[in-house]
Order: structure tokens, then C-alpha cells, then sequence
């Protein structure tokens, strides 16, 4: 049976990943001789993993990429590890979700140094292909109904496009509704500042109360000059 056809996204040039183990992190690699579908690895630049980073570069849309977190899970004294695979669009709803998924008294992202050791791989390329086998692997329900994923390949100098059914179906894959939850909107920007308004009202002037004007009217120069001697002068 022919391989299926290469995808078409953004400008990478997508080829068969078993063709290019080189662009692939060691468990990655092994990893992707077992699964049961067609895999793809298109070369980037190590600058540009970062998924904002890439969509711009690459021109690949943002919904047709997914995010791999790994998740620190903490119960009675003990901390084990899993990971979450949701849509760029989205955040993993770790506090909630996971953490009750997973019956955690406490769940968060693990710390950068954790995450790259543990797993094997490179940070900002994780993926959930190839990870420790005791680690469970939370899908997004979007993200395993979708045609055509864009993934991590395990280092920053590629990514994996993969169908989304191939995900779910991993050993350890679990898929969840709702694991990915909407990006918080942002506060919205504050009003231009006012300039400075230099009209004023009729009655409004540099001259405190009680202040004589520099250049008195007619009135007050000819009161001045009529006051009685005995008034003094100020």
C-alpha cells in the first residue's frame, strides 16, 4: 500500500519521519516504529520552536498545532509525572481537570530542568510520542478528533504532524473533554491619555484672590491716586 500523501502545511517541506531519524530526539525515533500510522517531520530552525514563534515563521495555522505540557502531580508525599497534549488555542486546565484526574492533592507545570530530564527531550519540543512508559498521556478530545496534528518531535530543529487519532490511541493515551480550556483574554488597553487643555473659562486667571493685576484697570488707578493720605500705602 502507497505511503499517503504528504501534508500541506504552511511552507515546511513535510516528509516521512522514519526517513529522517536525524531530526528526531533518540526516544522519539523509537518510539514511532511502533505506532500504527503514517508520521511526518518537517525541519525548522531551532529559534522558531516556540509555538507563537513558529506559526508566524512557517505560516502553519495555529489551530492545526497542539501543546505538550508536562504536569507535576503531587499526592501523600509523592510526585509523579504526566503529560497533557491540548490545542495552541487553548491552556491545559491543570488545577482543575488534571489534578482530579489524576487524584492529586496538587498539580502543576513541571519545572523547565524536571521536564527535559525526565523526558528525554528537548524543552520547547516535547512531545507525547516516546515518553516514559509510566507516565499517562492526556489528549484533548479536539485534539484526537482532528485530522492532522502538529507536534513536537522531541528537539527544537523539527516538528511532526500526525493524525490526531494516532495520539489517542498511544499506550498510555487518555482522551478528555474539556482538558483544553480558553486563553484568558487580554486586559483590554487603557484610553489614550488626554491633552492638556489650555482654553479657559471666562474668569480664569494667573491672579490669586485678593492679588493685585500687574496693570490695574482704569478704575483701580484712579481709586488709588483719590485715596485719603491717611490710608497709607500699601
Amino acid at each position: 500500500m502507497p505511503d499517503p500523501a504528504a501534508p500541506a502545511l504552511g511552507s515546511l517541506t513535510w516528509l516521512p519521519a522514519t526517513d529522517r531519524p536525524d531530526l528526531l530526539a533518540a526516544p522519539v525515533a523509537e518510539a514511532l516504529q511502533a505506532l500504527p500510522g503514517p508520521a511526518w517531520v518537517a525541519e525548522i530552525d531551532d529559534d522558531l520552536a516556540d509555538t507563537a514563534a513558529f506559526t508566524e515563521a512557517y505560516g502553519v495555522p495555529l489551530a492545526a498545532s497542539a501543546n505538550c505540557v508536562v504536569i507535576a502531580a503531587r499526592r501523600a508525599g509523592e510526585t509523579t509525572m504526566a503529560a497533557c497534549l491540548v490545542p495552541a488555542t487553548t491552556r491545559a486546565d491543570v488545577n482543575g481537570l488534571v489534578r482530579r484526574h489524576l487524584g492529586a492533592r496538587k498539580a502543576s507545570f513541571a519545572p523547565q530542568d524536571v521536564a527535559v530530564a525526565e523526558s528525554g527531550m528537548a524543552y520547547g519540543g516535547i512531545t507525547p510520542v516516546g515518553l516514559p512508559a509510566g507516565w499517562p498521556v492526556l489528549v484533548d478530545a479536539v485534539v484526537a478528533a482532528a485530522d492532522l496534528v502538529v507536534i513536537g518531535s522531541g528537539t527544537r530543529g523539527s516538528k511532526l504532524a500526525v493524525p490526531g487519532s494516532l495520539l489517542a490511541s498511544l499506550p498510555a493515551g487518555e482522551v478528555l473533554e474539556g482538558l483544553g480550556q480558553p486563553l484568558p483574554a487580554e486586559a483590554p488597553a487603557p484610553p489614550p491619555a488626554q491633552p492638556l487643555r489650555l482654553d479657559r473659562a471666562a474668569d480664569d486667571s494667573d491672579v490669586g484672590w485678593g492679588e493685585r493685576p500687574v496693570e490695574g484697570s482704569e478704575t483701580d488707578r484712579r481709586y488709588l491716586e483719590d485715596r485719603p493720605p491717611h490710608w497709607g500705602s500699601d
